[in-house]
Formats: C-alpha cells, structure tokens, sequence
C-alpha cells in the first residue's frame, strides 16, 4: 500500500500476493485489501508517465481475481459433460445466491474492478485506434460466444448489404456446436432464417422443427378437415373451373363418408372412376383431391388470408408429415405455400407455423420437382434480396440459392403438349445395356438438363421454367370453362401476366420452346407487341430456339379415329391441324415481326417417327412444318419426344443448343 508508483517490482508482485492471500487466507481478507488499495492509494488513479504500465498491472489484477471468484462460484460436472457431450448443454453446479453479496466490501470492490476493467478498454481502444463495440464491451458471454451473437445483431441492421453479410456469414460456420445452431434458430427473426434457407448447403440445424401439432383422437379425419376448409372458403372471385374442383372435392369427400357408413353413391358426376364408384374411395385419392382445389384457391390473394386465419398453414403441416409416401399431395402443398408467400402479409405466419425448415430441407432433396417447388416458396418469401414474384407455374431453375452474382440474362423454356416444365427437358431415357460407357451415363443422369448442365456453363443466366396444363382429348371429365382456358390466346395473355410479375423483360431474353410450346411463346411475343406496357419485352428478346415447332401444323388430329384416346380430340390439338388458317395467319405475323426486330432463330426438326400409341408410329412434325422460313435449320435423327432431350452433355444437341445462347447474349454476358 505504501508503495510508490516507480517501483516497478512492486506492482508486478501485486497480481501475485493477491493471489496468495486468497489461497491462504480467505476472500474476505483478498477484497479488504483491494478495497484499501483503490480508495487510499491515489497513485492508481493520476495521469504520470506510467499510466499505461498501471492499467496494465490493473489487468492482470482484474482478470487473477474474476479468475479465482469463478473458480470458486461455479463447478462443472465433468461426469455430465461426458454423458451429454453429443447434446445441447454442459450442466453447471452453480454456488447458492446470498442477499448480503450485493452490499458491503464485495459488492463495491466488484463495482470498482468493473469500472476499472472499462476504463482500461477505453484508453486501450484511444492507443489502438479502434472503434469500441459497445454490445461487446457490455455482453457477459464468453470470447468464442461474441462473435456468434455479433452477427446475430447485424442480422438486424438497417443496412441491408450488412444484414446480407452477415447471413452468408452465419451459413459458412461449419465448426459450431450443437447448441451454438440452436441458439441461433432460436435467436433468429423471420427475415434471416429465410435468408439461411435459401444459402447453399446450409446446416438444417440452422432451423427449428415445425411446432408439434395438438394431439388428436381416434375420432380425428384429415380429410374432414380439408372438406371444412374448402367449405369455409368463398366461391366468389375465382372462376368457374376453381368453383368446379372445389364442388367435386367436397363431393367425393361426402360421399366417400356415405359409403363408410354404407350407404350408397349416385352414379354420374363424382369425377371419379365408373369401377370406384362401387367401393369407398381411398382416403389418400380423397385428400389428394381436397389439396388440389386448395391449389386453385391459393392463387386468389384475397382466399390466401382466410386459408391462413382458418389453419390452414396447420393442417397442410399435419397432412404433409402423414402423407410422407406420396410425393404428388407433398408437391401441392408445398405449390400451395409458394402461392401463400406471394402475399406479404402472411409471410410470419407461414415461418411461426415451422415451414421454413421443411422447404429449406427440401432444397437438398434430390428429386428435382420437390427441390423446385421449395426454391419458387422461398424466392417469394425473401423480399429482402429477390423483387420479382414467381406465380404458379413458373419455376427458377437457376439460381435456386442466394448468390453474390448479378444474372445478366434470362433463358426461359416452355414445354410442349402434354409437357412439363421438368420432364420434358430431362436428359435423354436411360436404355439398360451391358456396356461400362453406358453405365457411366446412367450415374451422370440428369433430370432436367437446363437447371444442371445450363447453369454450370452459364452461371450469370437466370434460367426459368413455365408449365401449364394441356391434354390430347377432352375424353376426361373437364370443367365448365376449360375449353376457353386451353386456347393460345388465352393462355397467352395468362402466361404474359406471370412472366411480367416475375421480372421478364427486364433484362435479355432467350426464348426456348418445344412443340406447341413454340406457338405459344409466337403468340405471346405478338400480345406482347400491342401492349405498351409490354415493349421491354420485346425490345429485349435477343434469340428463339424451337425444338420441332409445328408451324405449319401436324397430322396428329387426322389420327384421333385410329387412336382410341384421340376420339375427342382437345382444343391444342384441333388449333394444331395441318393447314390450319390460324396457324397460317400467326406465323405471317410472327415472320413480319422476327424480321423487323431481328431476332435470331434456330430451329430443329425430328427425322424418326414417334410411337403415338401401340400400333401407330408417325412423324409428329414432319421437316417442312418445323422450317419456320427463317433463322438455321437443323436436322436431327431422333423423334419428336427426344428432340429438346440431349443424350449426354457433350452430345451434338446439347452443344449447338449452348453455342445459340451463348451467341444470342454474347454482347450482355461479357459485359
């Protein structure tokens, strides 16, 4: 205590006679001692050539004692550690509260020494010229927990370029431990715990389960249920076809019921098989046709609401953890909840309701429908980084993930009759031969080659897929307004609305399209031509590659009395007749305008017939109907069925259908 200042070797043994004392004496003697020290020694507390020295020497005086006092406060049990080291938590035997610790000696040298510690941090920072996190200054966590709750609280930030940061940078912790994930899917708002689902290879533990779902008894009925909520949504503002699979749900629904009970069905009118109409309907084809019409109800803003406000987001969680079998009922609700994301205000409750954790572990699945209709939900539910909204039926192939790379173009590919916007664009069907080459082929199968091969070669291209409906007959029971809704100008103007919502033609366009695909994609740029609102898109259309287009129409409809399925041939294949003057009359137009606008053009066409049922083979779009009169045509020996499918990647289909995009976007891809 007497000790002068300029007796260095006074105050290094300080730290160290403390230590003594405590050991040897007791606390109590350690604190009286300290608390003398700071109150009657003013050496501590004067501004002398030796200040940094001294708050050195408070340091380690600081950090001996708070060192010893945890010692002493807190044990751990090792024999817990071991038992739960696979766990979440370390258990701590932490030493009994006492009232009196909060007054006298203790509690004021404890005071002072905090003071002090903070003192010496702030003229650290001063010497070292860095900026004091206040949180870290304050926080009592350990050193390896700050960083951990840093990015937590930038998470947070008003800056949305830092909020981003900090997301990516939460996604690349490998290392953590259990608990530390937990802690941050606990800790989490909504915003960053989509962010971390739509980050590439993300940790699932990164998220919560979904919450567990009330118990019920044996009395309980999923289907009953999902009759309710169809029953409790309105049939106004929806069109006749959403109001007919609605009607038919809640029908097969009841009188499946009736026919447990044993009572008997009306014949006629159930949409439903004539055989099934003898027997119950199973509950799972029941179901399937309850989520459905809740497919079409979902498209409605105003109906998405009322689906949420009367649990719907609940029981679409009991249905999709029953029905883990059946991908079909998975795939729609999920397409449901990509339909809810569309509406903002609902965002927090899909997140509360736990379906964040099952999109982001359906991102890693290797099916690729199932991952793609997981990555069109959570592109609607991050607003903070994606501005366009992917409405039903239009899917991003690529990027399906948070990326730091600008998209400079978009490829957009749409399918054919009886197409999809995955299937028809896969790799071309595996044929079981014993051959090693073939072998190696069938383990780097593809299911959609433009989501994996297009987007491995052309990272900076945004690459989507669109699907509608379409049908060879009108032999299956239809809704009332079906025919008007499977014309080209219809679905025309519908899919212009889509792709207008999801950003297209804001930047350069790349059209591919197959079969009736082509027709459609002819029409839309022509709608697209006469709306001012429009222009954009075609100002920015750069290129079109059809995959046998029947320009001039096909000979499939002169088929329909030799193919029993064709009997009553649909409205598509009626508007595709040879010689069509519909046909005739778009492709005028189309040529006028792809001349004006200087579009570039490839076209292939099929040399082998396609098998159209067992005994009928045929050339769907014979040479002449796929030479749109403009633009390369080449001819390729497959049918009309593997024209848009490449057998491997270096295949002669692949590569030259690369080289286009690649030429038509040369100017905006190096740029």
């Amino acid at each position: 205590r007497d000790a002068n200042v300029g007796e260095e070797w006074t105050l290094q043994a300080v730290g160290g006679y403390l230590l003594l004392i405590h050991i040897v004496y007791s606390e109590d003697v350690c604190l009286s001692l300290l608390y003398d020290l700071f109150s009657e020694n003013e050496h501590f507390y004067t501004q002398s050539e030796e200040t940094l020295a001294v708050e050195g020497y408070l340091g380690c005086v600081f950090i001996t004692y708070e060192v010893v006092a945890l010692n002493k406060a807190v044990t751990v049990d090792t024999q817990a550690v071991l038992q739960e080291k696979l766990k979440s938590y370390i258990y701590l035997n932490a030493a009994p509260f006492k009232e009196q610790e909060t007054f006298g000696i203790t509690y004021k040298v404890r005071k002072e020494l905090h003071r002090a510690a903070r003192r010496l941090l702030e003229t650290s920072t001063k010497i070292l010229q860095r900026p004091l996190d206040e949180q870290l200054s304050k926080l009592d966590v350990d050193p390896h927990e700050c960083s951990l709750w840093l990015l937590l609280k930038r998470t947070r930030s008003a800056d949305r370029d830092e909020r981003l940061q900090a997301v990516q940078q939460l996604a690349e912790n490998s290392h953590w431990h259990d608990y530390q994930y937990r802690t941050v899917a606990q800790a989490s708002d909504h915003r960053t715990a989509i962010g971390l689902a739509r980050t590439k290879d993300v940790d699932l533990r990164f998220f919560l389960p979904p919450p567990l779902l009330p118990a019920v008894d044996d009395s309980y009925s999923i289907e009953d249920k999902l009759r309710q909520l169809l029953a409790s949504l309105p049939q106004s503002e929806v069109d006749q076809c959403v109001q007919y699979l609605t009607s038919l749900a809640l029908r097969e629904s009841s009188q499946s019921l009736a026919a447990q009970r044993g009572g008997l069905w009306c014949f006629g009118g159930n949409g439903l098989p004539y055989a099934q109409s003898l027997t119950s309907v199973p509950s799972e084809k029941v179901e399937s046709c309850c989520v459905e019409a809740l497919v079409q109800h979902s498209k409605v803003p105003s109906h998405c609401e009322k689906i949420v406000a009367n649990g719907g987001l609940q029981l679409l969680q009991r249905v999709y953890q029953f029905r883990r079998n059946s991908q079909k009922i998975q795939r729609n609700i999920v397409r449901i909840i990509g339909n809810l994301a569309l509406c903002t205000n609902v965002h927090s409750d899909i997140v509360q309701s736990g379906w964040i954790s099952v999109l982001a572990e359906l991102m890693k699945s290797s099916h690729i429908m199932q991952s793609s209709h997981a990555a069109r939900a959570l592109a609607n539910l991050d607003r903070d980084v994606v501005q366009e909204k992917y409405k039903d039926g239009v899917y991003i192939l690529h990027p399906q993930c948070r990326t730091g790379q600008a998209m400079k173009a978009d490829v957009l590919f749409i399918h054919g009759l009886l197409g999809a916007a995955f299937k028809t664009w896969r790799q071309q069907d595996y044929v079981p031969v014993r051959d090693v080459a073939a072998e190696s082929l069938k383990d780097d199968y593809t299911e959609c080659w433009p989501k994996t091969w297009l987007a491995a070669d052309c990272p900076n291209l945004r690459v989507l897929s669109v699907e509608y409906d379409s049908h060879l007959s009108d032999w299956r029971a239809t809704c009332p307004a079906e025919k008007e809704r499977k014309s080209l100008a219809y679905r025309s103007l519908e899919l212009l609305r889509k792709l207008k919502a999801a950003g297209v033609g804001d930047r350069p366009i790349v059209w591919v399209a197959h079969s009736m695909g082509g027709l459609l994609v002819k029409q839309m740029l022509l709608d697209a031509l006469k709306d001012p609102d429009m222009q954009s898109l075609i100002k920015n259309t750069q290129g079109i590659m059809f995959y046998s287009v029947p320009h001039h129409g096909t000979s499939i409809a002169e088929y329909s009395v030799t193919v029993k399925y064709l009997l009553f041939p649909s409205v598509e294949v009626k508007e595709l007749s040879k010689d069509s003057p519909a046909l005739n009359e778009l492709n005028e137009r189309f040529l006028c305008m792809a001349k004006e606008r200087k579009f570039k053009i490839l076209s292939f066409a099929e040399t082998l017939p396609t098998s159209i049922g067992p005994m009928v083979k045929m050339h769907v779009v014979p040479v002449q109907s796929a030479d749109l009169g403009i633009g390369d045509l080449i001819q390729v020996d497959v049918d009309h069925l593997n024209i848009c499918k490449p057998q491997k990647k270096d295949s002669f289909l692949y590569k030259r259908s690369l080289q286009f995009i690649r030429d038509a976007l040369e100017s905006h891809i190096n740029n």
